[in-house]
Formats: structure tokens, C-alpha cells, sequence
């Protein structure tokens, strides 16, 4: 038999290169950050190569390491699925889908609604969750993520670049703003926030959007209503709680339905695209390439407040 390179440091690389942190990797390892260290410095030494270059508590691939990750994150895929299928005893149809929090409900379940419908015997299971997530060991097919640099060496479908616009229910737009129809001059309690949380520095904000528009009114959080989701602040907006920077795509059927309006036609895009991640073995899959191809497809034209309710006049 050839041979082979440690299979504990070769675990303990795959988990740091697809984490980008010995401590992220320690933690779904479920060891210490100077185990996974030592393990990685066991694999550097038996190659002979360098594969992390390290600056502090951060860590990027070396050439090296960009070679041999591929074939390490496929052998360690393919031993889980042997695995796997001696354990159930045959080969698993289910189509697995994991997904950030905000996505899962307004944007995902309308496509695999329309999915269900070309495979109505489809088995899906959906997990809902924070990057990063371990497709290999947790035989997951595909991955939706924000941004496309979470999963280097799985195959990378760039999937929708979303904006965000202001949205309110009509109700409340009738309530708050028909007096004075301009958002600069609105009460600060009026505007909802989204919390991306601390990982995030991409995301539009209201001061992000004032500038758009051409203002420079920067809402204060502390004054408003915040909320811990981009679907949650689409939610807040539909019941009347304030005007929303609500994200397009997860807006769509409230637009479409009159359930908010937009109160103006200028935008900010987010920071990066939503991004579909599959192993490269699963990519060609029927069920999976189905999925991707209704996910790569954008949001229909622009919901403008003018084409849809002329009364509501509103101005930046």
C-alpha cells in the first residue's frame, strides 16, 4: 500500500481552509486551537510545503495549500459517503438544502414549491443555519450563502445580487406619512433596522440609502425599531410596525400583492451576492441542477411605488 499521509491532519486542514480559522476549525472538530496547529504543522512537515500563512489569529491558504485542498475535501467526501451508505444501506435520494436564517422562508420555500412541482416525489430537507457549515460530513447538497468566499474548493454558482428599497404597509403609509409625504422628515421611530450582527459590515443601512437618494439624514438605530433578520424587518414592515430597507427578492410577493408598497424607486445593493456552494460531485444531480437554475433566475422588474400607487408621492 502507497503511502498515505497522516487522515487526522488531513481532517484537521480540510475543516481550518474551509473554516479560514484554527479556532473555527477547533470548535466543529471539537478540540483545542493548538491541536488543530499541531496537526497542520504534522501535515506541513510530512509534505514538505507550507500550507497556511499565518498573521496573528487569521490564517490564508498558501499555493500549496490551494493545490491539495480540493482533493482532500473530495477524499474526506467520499469516505463519509461510504460511510453513509453502509449505515442505511443503500444510496439516499433526499435532496439536502441548508440556508441563512433570513432566506429560508421568502425567497427558498416559493422555488422549492415551484421545484416540488417538476419532482413531486421529492424528499427535502431544509436546515436553516450560519455559515460556516460542514457540506461534506453533514451530506448536504447545496449551500446558499451571502458572499462567495465561505467554501473555496466546492463548485461556486453566483446566484442573485439583492437591493434594498423602502417598504411600508399602505395602512401605515396612510397613518404616518400622507401629511408629509418625505422620508427625510419622518420620526425616527418610524424607520425599522436590520442587525445583520457582528460578522457583517456589508449591508446597506438608512444613511446608506438617504445618501442615495441624494439626503443626508442618518436614522439612529437606538430611536427606531430593530430587528435581527432581513425577513423579520419585511415582516415588521407588512404589520404596520415602520418602513423598512426591505430586500427585493424576499419583498416580492408583498409588492405583488399590495401588501407593502415601495415608497421610492432608488436602491443600494448589498455589499456581495447570495452564492450557491455544492460539492462537485452533486452539482450535476438532477434535483440539485433544478434547484440552481430556479435560484439563478432574478426578480422580476422593479416594484416603483409610481407604477402601482400613483397617490403616494414620495420624496426622499
Amino acid at each position: 500500500m502507497e503511502r498515505l499521509p497522516p487522515l487526522n491532519a488531513i481532517k484537521a486542514f480540510e475543516v481550518a481552509a474551509r473554516a479560514g480559522s484554527f479556532t473555527l476549525a477547533a470548535t466543529e472538530l471539537g478540540v483545542s486551537s493548538a491541536a488543530v496547529s499541531q496537526q497542520i504543522r504534522n501535515l506541513e512537515s510530512w509534505f514538505g510545503k507550507q500550507l497556511f500563512v499565518r498573521s496573528g489569529n487569521r490564517i490564508a491558504l498558501t499555493d500549496a495549500g490551494h493545490a491539495i485542498y480540493p482533493q482532500t475535501a473530495k477524499a474526506l467526501g467520499d469516505i463519509a459517503a461510504i460511510g453513509r451508505r453502509m449505515l442505511e444501506g443503500g444510496v439516499r435520494t433526499r435532496l439536502v438544502v441548508s440556508v441563512p436564517f433570513s432566506l429560508a422562508e421568502l425567497w427558498l420555500a416559493p422555488k422549492l414549491a415551484v421545484l416540488l412541482d417538476a419532482f413531486p416525489q421529492m424528499a427535502i430537507d431544509v436546515r436553516v443555519e450560519d455559515d460556516p457549515v460542514d457540506l461534506m460530513r453533514q451530506n448536504i447538497d447545496l449551500r446558499i450563502s451571502y458572499g462567495d468566499y465561505h467554501y473555496p474548493g466546492l463548485k461556486l454558482v453566483r446566484l442573485v445580487h439583492d437591493d434594498v428599497l423602502p417598504v411600508c404597509a399602505p395602512e401605515f403609509w396612510h397613518r404616518h406619512g400622507d401629511g408629509d409625504p418625505s422620508l427625510a422628515d419622518l420620526h425616527e421611530s418610524q424607520f425599522i433596522h436590520t442587525n445583520w450582527g457582528p460578522n457583517y459590515a456589508s449591508h446597506p443601512t438608512w444613511a446608506d440609502w438617504f445618501a442615495a437618494s441624494g439626503g443626508s439624514r442618518s436614522p439612529d438605530p437606538s430611536h427606531g425599531r430593530r430587528v435581527g433578520l432581513s425577513s423579520l424587518a419585511i415582516a415588521s414592515a407588512r404589520l404596520g410596525l415602520g418602513i423598512a430597507l426591505g430586500q427585493r427578492v424576499m419583498a416580492r410577493a408583498d409588492l405583488e400583492t399590495g401588501r407593502l408598497i415601495a415608497l421610492s424607486s432608488v436602491s443600494v445593493r448589498l455589499g456581495h451576492r447570495y452564492c450557491a456552494f455544492m460539492p462537485p460531485a452533486k452539482a450535476d444531480r438532477a434535483d440539485v441542477a433544478g434547484l440552481v437554475e430556479l435560484l439563478t433566475k432574478m426578480a422580476p422588474a422593479a416594484y416603483h411605488k409610481e407604477a402601482r400607487f400613483d397617490r403616494f408621492q414620495v420624496t426622499p
